[in-house]
């Protein structure tokens, strides 16, 4: 039985690599049941007819072999002897070769003589889905077989093979995705990994990968090939494997340097280039590499422009449809220039190239890890790079190298290109290995080890994605992105929209965004393609662009067959090849879904739904617009949006990108409006959170915060507040006792707090009485009570609540304070009496409060008046303060006099003291009263200019808090008679609503409303208020009314009278009317004076008042009104003539001043002006009735005085000038007085009448001495009476 064990042993040698380790394992079973003595037969049926299966098909493979040649033109054809010996005896094989020496299409075949391809295929990578098409069909053609035979080849969304194909030509990713399925690559004998010198992170992962399970395929070959390699790196990796170089090439390549000119762009430099290349003798197609598309554009439009005589313009790049990709393979005439991307670099090889113009420079893909992008910026290619493009020519003929820098700086260059290991994110790399289970990528063997940094940022990536636990291993979420066959972010896209019932939109979305963009922009078509595809443009989703694109082709698809439809295509500017790729894609992501039981959505799912469910893919890929079009992205990122995004024009606030890539600056790519509250939840495992400003909220009766969330230093929730009480719970107890039960804003139903406060409330207001911070405890003692009883897990007013109500049950006054702990100091019982809380007057109590915080507006006393009854406040009641702040604020006065005043009254609290037992508070002014005391005691008279002098502070000043009806605050001041002037229209106006039981009355002709009583009481607004009747002539009647000023009442009652009595006793009136001043209307208009009828009416109105009212009380009763009638009515008529011939005697000396006047030369212009001056104070408005009849008796005189002065002028203009000087100087004072003539009362314009004739006076003394005067009168006289006159006035 051994021996037949050991045949069947050696004959799964002859079967195919793949069903080995079955094989194998079977066998191993059937040795163990014979070891153990058990039946065997069943499992020894399956394994012959498993073994027989696979040796038919091996031998059918072994027998379709084909038959091999090699071109004796190339390189390696003289040393495949030595390359298959290399193989034969060794695992790992390393060929080096220059391009063009034949490796990528000979070694297959030297693999194939060697008998390799049969039992597994000969796996042939390529870096690119463009180069595995076109080396497999080369091989193809030169084993003389149709491709997809013998040759054939993979590429993502095509698959060319069959199961007799031995050579398989595929990009690395699909080897690596095979790995997944068949971790010992057993569908393989042979791997060839080409081009390796791209390092890409397939091929560093590859190599990896394939060293690690070697060990356990030792049938399997693995052969590394590049024309430029660091040969020894790859040799040590592999256990120091043997390596091959293939030196020469079909044909000489000479090397030419041309270093760009400055001034020259990289288009016109390449146009020259060309240009001389033209003028060689020897014709061939030229290469031109170029870093990207837009270079690629303006190097073809300089060389079209330039229109080279049969030239033809090929660009060549990946973003291409194949149609035009393809397009560099066919034949053509003329000469041929390809404008192509690193693509042309490697394996692909364009025909017919004899010149290649290497600018020296690419985009490279480097990922930072400090910004978190992959950044595409343009770099200077390496030493092995400029080889690779040195070696597109040479290959039908000799070629030349046109190198755009100099042979210096190539040496400069590094030797190698950096492996993207070493400069790009590893989330995707580390999410294999993890679900893969081989080990931490730490000690993986890479070829070179990438940096920790980029380690770290992976991992990084997959915990944002929720793929990997703290600990770096893999959650739920992560074991199911592993089976979804898209990038990371992607399938995190679509597990997050199964759960939105988004996942039909964001398949379409996702699968999009893993493909290349359908969208095709030709250079020559540019504006004609954006027109087409802005059918498809929003303005808040480039997204849902894609959604529309999608569903706009899907219907078309339905309804047109395969060509029509690709022709419809290919006149939208759509790529028929991607759509394809595309659908596939999405059918691929569909099933994946299925597998993992993601449920589609039956209705259309809305925009927030589609993009939360984008957004959980692109956490770190958010911004927000903070300048212009600038926007802060993660990781204090500033980026703009890619300017062919449909949000360019109207960017908004906040946008998540599915790229982010840094060219000339850093853009984002495929953009969408998203709002930031969506993020609180999608990234919670992410956000920072801090917190500030924590404090107790009465309201929610808890410690609030305000929350700060940041996602990786972005901030995206400001101010938001927050309940603090799980974050602090020992600092939320604290705030707690301190806002809710020390600084009163508790909010509960304990009555121990009522009482707390009240007992603290009455000692702050005794502060701000006494002006003193020492009666009431401070904060900390208040704290230290509560704290003491207050339980450690209290820290709301919720638990506060509950535990009190329990706590007082057993003892009810537990929290209750007293007056002993709250007291600093023994109270005195005085403090009523000496700060009360009212100040009353006639009545009328005015309420006060205290306030005691120097600088504030309100520190000291404030009476509160409502603005109703703001005329019958006491003009100096209120300089007296209170009783307490009396002596102090006596003492600032005292204190505040001038020096040689204060000396007399040292010291000054004892001169007070005394002064104060006198003084009792009145409606006079203080420092009057003071005054008066303190010359008792040292003889010495305090003026009242003196006490003007005095400035105090403000808190010696009564606070006037002036209330509307609604008991709103209008104003303060401590300016009471300024408040009385602004607000006096607001108390008419109050006075002028509507009032009930008033004794108001309109158009009155007769005393027929009983009594006019000098006060009337009313009530409003809860107010009593002091009125003062008065007869008002308004509009040609009498009405009574009731006003806020007794003096104003007195001076309108006045004329109302008048007006009454002419209503009452007519007679006087209507013969007056006729006979007074018959004849004089030449004289009054010679004399400059109002006509007839006005002068009438005044002569008829002073007589009424002359005859029924002068040295009259006011009648009050219609008795005392008709008495006055009776008596007087007899005397009005000659009052009346009396009045007349007055004014007749005047008119002939007015005439004569006003002919004097117009004699008057230029220098006398000042003293015209003055008398002219003069004679209309005379002669004022209505004067007759004003002016005292005793002054009007001295007119004749005053006027005869004027025709003196006039004819002194002429001979002494100069003196006259210094005298109007001087009296204009007097007289000037009066004027600002007269807008309140009405206010002043009888007595007061007494005094202004006396003071204004003995200026007229003045007048006679100085002009016309000789006229004298009624009494003595000078200068010193006039400022004496003013200097009593004027504090009159300004009270």
């Amino acid at each position: 039985m051994q021996n037949e064990l050991k045949t069947w042993q050696a004959s799964i040698a002859e079967c195919l690599s793949i069903d080995r380790f079955r094989l194998n394992q079977q066998l191993r079973q059937i040795e163990h049941c014979v070891k153990q003595g058990k039946p065997f037969d069943r499992e020894l049926k399956l394994f012959a007819d498993a073994l027989e299966r696979s040796r038919k098909k091996y031998c059918a493979r072994k027998n379709s072999v084909p038959a091999i040649e090699y071109p004796e033109e190339l390189p390696i054809a003289a040393r495949r002897d030595e390359i298959r010996e290399a193989i034969a005896h060794h695992q790992v094989v390393v060929i080096a070769g220059e391009t063009g020496s034949g490796k990528t299409t000979q070694i297959p075949k030297i693999c194939l003589e060697l008998g390799r391809g049969v039992s597994g295929m000969i796996g042939h990578t390529q870096p690119r889905r463009i180069a595995a098409r076109t080396v497999a069909n080369r091989i193809a053609e030169e084993l003389n077989q149709p491709l997809g035979e013998s040759v054939g080849y993979q590429v993502r969304f095509n698959d060319v093979r069959s199961d007799n194909t031995l050579i398989k030509l595929m990009t690395d990713g699909i080897l690596l995705a095979e790995i997944q399925h068949d971790r010992y690559l057993n569908r393989y004998d042979t791997i060839i990994i080409d081009e390796a010198h791209e390092r890409s992170l397939n091929i560093d992962f590859l190599l990896g990968y394939l060293k690690n399970i070697l060990p356990q395929r030792p049938d399997l070959k693995l052969i590394i090939t590049s024309a430029t390699i660091d040969v020894e790196r790859f040799s040590v990796h592999f256990d120091n494997a043997p390596v091959i170089e293939v030196s020469g090439r079909t044909h000489p390549v000479e090397l030419s340097y041309h270093p760009m000119d400055e001034d020259r762009d990289l288009a016109q430099t390449v146009l020259h280039t060309v240009e001389s290349i033209l003028a060689l003798p020897k014709r061939g197609d030229i290469l031109v590499f170029h870093s990207g598309e837009r270079e690629i554009r303006e190097t073809a439009n300089a060389l079209r422009h330039a229109q080279l005589p049969h030239v033809e313009v090929v660009p060549l790049y990946a973003r291409l449809s194949l149609s035009e990709q393809t397009k560099v393979f066919k034949p053509h005439k003329g000469i041929r220039v390809v404008l192509a991307t690193n693509v042309a670099e490697t394996s692909l090889t364009v025909p017919g190239i004899r010149y290649v113009i290497d600018p020296g420079t690419a985009r490279v893909s480097r990922y930072s890890y400090r910004t978190k992008v992959q950044r595409l910026p343009i770099e200077a290619i390496s030493q092995a790079s400029a080889n690779q493009r040195m070696g597109r020519c040479g290959r039908i003929s000799e070629g030349v190298c046109f190198r755009l820098y100099s042979e210096e700086d190539f040496c400069n260059r590094p030797e190698f290109t950096d492996p993207e290991i070493i400069r790009t994110n590893l989330a995707s790399v580390i999410l294999k290995m993890l679900h893969m289970r081989i080990g931490d990528i730490r000690d993986f063997p890479f070829v070179e080890a990438p940096d920790h940094r980029l380690i770290n940022d992976g991992f990084s990536l997959l915990t944002e994605l929720q793929a990997v636990n703290s600990r770096g291993e893999l959650t739920p979420i992560g074991r199911q992105l592993c089976r979804i066959p898209v990038d990371p972010r992607m399938g995190r896209m679509l597990m997050a929209a199964a759960k939105e019932g988004a996942l039909r939109e964001v398949l379409v979305i996702v699968s999009a965004l893993s493909v290349q963009d359908p969208r095709e922009r030709p250079a020559d078509k540019q504006q004609a393609a954006d027109e087409k595809h802005r059918q498809w443009q929003d303005k808040e989703s480039d997204f849902v662009v894609l959604l529309n694109l999608w569903q706009h082709f899907e219907e078309q698809r339905q309804a047109l067959n395969r060509s029509q439809f690709d022709k419809y295509c290919r006149r939208q500017f759509i790529s028929p090849l991607r759509m394809r790729e595309w659908r596939d894609l999405h059918h691929q992501l569909h099933s994946a879904c299925r597998e993992l039981k993601l449920e589609d959505n039956h209705q259309p799912a809305d925009y927030p739904s589609i993009h939360r469910a984008l957004l959980s893919g692109l956490l770190g890929q958010i911004g927000f617009r903070h300048e212009n079009k600038e926007y802060l992205g993660t990781r204090n990122r500033k980026f703009h949006v890619f300017p062919a995004s449909g949000l360019q024009n109207k960017p908004p606030k906040w946008l998540m990108a599915a790229e982010m890539l840094e060219t000339s600056r850093l853009y984002s790519h495929h953009n969408a409006s998203i709002d930031p509250e969506w993020l609180s939840s999608l990234a919670a495992h992410l956000i920072k959170k801090s917190y500030s400003e924590p404090h107790y909220s009465a309201r929610n009766g808890q410690v609030m915060a305000y929350e700060k969330q940041t996602l990786y230093g972005l901030p995206i929730v400001e101010k938001q507040p927050c309940n603090y009480g799980k974050i602090n719970p020992s600092l939320c107890r604290e705030l707690f006792i301190r806002a809710a039960l020390v600084e009163g804003e508790y909010r509960g139903k304990g009555r121990f707090f009522r009482h707390n406060q009240q007992l603290q409330d009455s000692l702050q207001d005794i502060e701000s009485r006494t002006r003193r911070r020492d009666i009431l405890v401070d904060d900390e003692t208040l704290y230290d009570f509560y704290n003491e009883l207050v339980p450690a897990d209290v820290i709301n007013l919720a638990g506060f609540e509950h535990w009190r109500k329990a706590a007082e049950k057993s003892q009810p006054e537990l929290l209750n304070m007293d007056i002993e702990l709250l007291a600093q100091r023994q109270l005195t019982d005085n403090t009523e009496s000496q700060f009360p809380d009212h100040i009353e007057w006639q009545g009328t109590h005015y309420p006060l409060s205290y306030h005691f915080e120097p600088g504030h507006p309100e520190d000291g006393v404030s009476v509160t008046v409502p603005v109703s009854i703001l005329h019958q406040v006491p003009l100096y009641h209120f300089d007296w303060l209170v009783p307490g702040m009396l002596r102090d604020k006596c003492i600032a006065l005292v204190k505040g006099l001038p020096k040689a005043l204060r000396r007399h009254f040292v010291p000054v609290p004892t001169h007070v003291d005394k002064a104060l037992v006198s003084l009792t508070p009145s409606d006079t002014p203080l420092t009057e009263a003071l005054g008066l005391q303190l010359k008792r005691q040292v003889s010495v008279d305090v003026s009242p200019e003196s006490w003007q002098q005095v400035a105090v502070d403000d808190v010696y000043g009564l606070n006037i808090k002036l209330v509307d009806e609604n008991n709103q605050v209008l104003t303060m001041s401590r300016d009471l008679a300024a408040l009385k002037a602004q607000y006096r229209g607001q108390v008419t106006k109050t006075l002028g609503q509507p009032i009930a039981n008033t004794i108001e009355r309109t158009n009155l002709d007769q005393w027929d409303f009983g009594e006019l009583p000098e006060v009337f009481s009313i009530k409003q607004q809860g107010l009593t208020i002091r009125t003062y009747p008065a007869l008002v002539v308004e509009q040609n009647q009498v009405n009574l009314k009731l006003l806020d000023s007794p003096t104003t009442a007195a001076n309108n009652t006045l004329d109302g009278l008048v007006t009454l009595y002419k209503l009452v006793c007519p007679e006087p009136d209507k013969y007056l009317r006729k006979q007074l001043l018959k004849g004089a209307d030449l004289q009054l208009k010679a004399a400059g004076l109002p006509g007839k009828e006005a002068l009438a009416l005044s002569i008829i109105d002073a007589a009424y008042f002359l005859a029924l009212i002068e040295n009259k009380p006011i009648p009050r009763t219609q008795q005392a009104f008709e008495l006055h009638l009776t008596e007087g009515k007899s005397g009005v008529v000659g009052f009346a003539n009396e009045l007349e011939a007055l004014l007749i005697s005047w008119l002939p000396l007015l005439s004569e001043i006003r002919k004097a006047i117009k004699k008057q030369g230029l220098t006398a212009v000042h003293a015209v002006g003055d008398i002219n001056h003069q004679l209309a104070t005379l002669f004022a408005k209505e004067f007759l009735v004003r002016v005292p009849i005793l002054w009007l008796q001295q007119y004749q005189r005053y006027l005869k005085a004027l025709l003196v002065r006039l004819e002194k002028l002429p001979v002494q203009p100069q003196k006259d000038r210094e005298l109007v000087l001087a009296l204009d100087k007097l007289e000037q004072r009066l004027i600002e007085y007269d807008a309140r003539w009405n206010d002043f009362s009888f007595e007061v314009k007494h005094e202004v009448w006396q003071h204004r004739f003995m200026l007229q006076e003045y007048r006679v003394s100085l002009f016309a001495q000789q006229l004298k005067t009624v009494f003595p009168i000078s200068g010193k006289r006039i400022e004496a009476h003013w200097k009593e006159l004027k504090p009159i006035l300004s009270a």
